[in-house]
């Protein structure tokens, strides 16, 4: 294996021949020397962006001749397209608030660019890490704002898939608006409800996470480029710094705002603590809504059975014929997680001190944790259990028969003493309320069957008036 010699302030280091990255990455690869997870991709493209950004304002600025900053526009691009993804391969655990995998972006660009431009990797006469591709900025600037790039792309796709996981709940509300059910409090029996109505609860409950998801994007927009070290700008000229937020407006798309303090922006990271805490929300809901239907699901015969989810998957490796609500559990175990990278972004967040948090790989791998593993969560979610999900009508009107629940709809006319009584009666006599009704002849056949009646029951008022 062929090595080039690359030097730095601690000394020399051998660097294979073929790699992209230099020193600066060869000592962060042996330093965070961790098994388990690489800095998320898209991160890293979005940083590219950045640089490539910075090549063209600094080019019109005149900072940087306009063959070096093409060379360093197209090498950014090839890893904005994926042709270097092998290159980033450090920790997502990291010391230095991003230096290393600043640098790491900053070493692939220039030794693709002096490639470009005809030399050999390692030649940083021609194209330098810091002095070309790094010009006028810091990681302290380039890192949160390409995070803040990163998120906003990731919320507007999850943003979309809880709009169609909502209309698929809307669809099984309209579907099963005719099925009467057991509600149940507490895991008891309580009242009557249509199964329908359980899942225009749950729609609700995301249409609400689909609404604060779309807009914390707003606080997302504020960046902080070129405020470089700690906010205050030094190497930066305002030329630069207004020129780079209309470059990265028009390159992502994206409606961008330069911070009016970015010092602020550089050190203070609670709005990534707002953007989880919002995820976490929707974890919540979604670990509720997949733990009931688990629940609802159970048996199949030795359960509740009132539901039917999609069999996707045998079940067993010793019991045969069994069926496991295998999504429903992953739903949950992604919830789980999302709950407790919010914890870690919380803890990280409020660690960072004085004028900047060392702590922002870590709040970088959570948040794009979350929103990369819920965005898939939901789309699974939607086709592989709510699209096909079934009730079992004649299981939920057994149950429903079976229980007490009605004797709620009769307070009005014997009251809440009488009713208990019978509930009583009903259960010890292992017989139906509606029966016992009959034989104590309390209230003729005609009026039981008028307070009886489910769509009276599942609705506000009185039922028989």
């Amino acid at each position: 294996m062929k090595f080039r010699l690359e030097k730095d302030l601690l000394g020399e280091r051998k660097i294979e021949a073929s790699a992209y990255f230099g020193i600066n990455t060869k000592r962060a690869l042996e330093n965070f020397n961790l098994c388990g997870k690489i800095v998320n991709l898209n991160l890293i493209k979005e940083i590219a962006l950045i640089k490539k950004a910075a090549a063209m304002v600094n080019a019109d600025l005149k900072e940087i001749g306009n063959v070096k900053a093409n060379a360093i526009i197209k090498a950014s691009e090839e890893v904005i397209d994926g042709k270097f993804d092998d290159q980033f391969e450090l920790s997502a655990f990291q010391g230095g608030a991003g230096t290393s995998t600043n640098m790491n972006v900053n070493e692939v660009i220039a030794n693709r660019a002096i490639e470009i431009l005809g030399g050999e990797k390692g030649d940083y006469v021609l194209v330098h890490p810091l002095n070309d591709v790094n010009m006028s900025q810091s990681t302290n600037d380039v890192y949160p704002t390409a995070l803040r790039i990163t998120a906003i792309r990731q919320i507007r796709k999850l943003s979309g898939c809880l709009a169609d996981l909502q209309e698929e709940l809307q669809i099984k509300e309209n579907k099963f608006s005719d099925m009467i059910k057991l509600g149940r409090t507490q895991l008891m029996d309580a009242l009557p409800m249509m199964a329908g109505q359980g899942f225009g609860a749950y729609a609700k409950a995301i249409a609400r996470d689909r609404w604060r998801i779309y807009k914390v994007e707003e606080r997302l927009r504020e960046i902080n480029i070129g405020g470089t070290a700690i906010g205050t700008g030094l190497n930066a000229t305002n030329k630069f710094i207004y020129e780079m937020t209309d470059v990265l407006q028009n390159l992502t798309g994206l409606g961008l705002a330069r911070s009016d303090y970015p010092m602020d922006v550089t050190q203070n990271c609670d709005v990534f603590v707002e953007v989880s805490g919002l995820l976490k929300s929707l974890a919540v809901n979604l670990l509720k809504i997949s733990n009931d239907l688990r629940l609802l699901n159970s048996g199949p015969r030795g359960g509740i059975g009132e539901i039917i989810l999609p069999k996707v998957q045998a079940g067993s490796t010793i019991m045969p014929g069994k069926v496991n609500p295998v999504i429903a559990e992953m739903v949950g175990q992604v919830s789980m997680r999302v709950i407790s990278n919010d914890t870690a972004i919380t803890m990280a967040s409020a660690s960072g001190q004085l004028e900047l948090n060392a702590f922002t790989p870590l709040i970088a791998e959570c948040l794009l944790e979350s929103l990369e593993l819920l965005e898939k969560t939901v789309i699974i979610f939607k086709e592989k259990c709510i699209e096909d999900i079934q009730v079992n009508e004649k299981r939920c009107e057994k149950n429903l028969e079976s229980s007490t629940a009605i004797v709620t709809a009769l307070v009005h006319y014997i009251g809440y003493d009488r009713a208990s009584q019978l509930a009583e009666k009903a259960l010890k006599g292992n017989k139906t309320i509606k029966k016992v009704l009959c034989e104590e002849k309390i209230l003729s056949k005609e009026k039981i069957d008028e307070i009886m009646n489910p769509y009276q029951l599942t609705k506000p008022g009185i039922p028989g008036k």
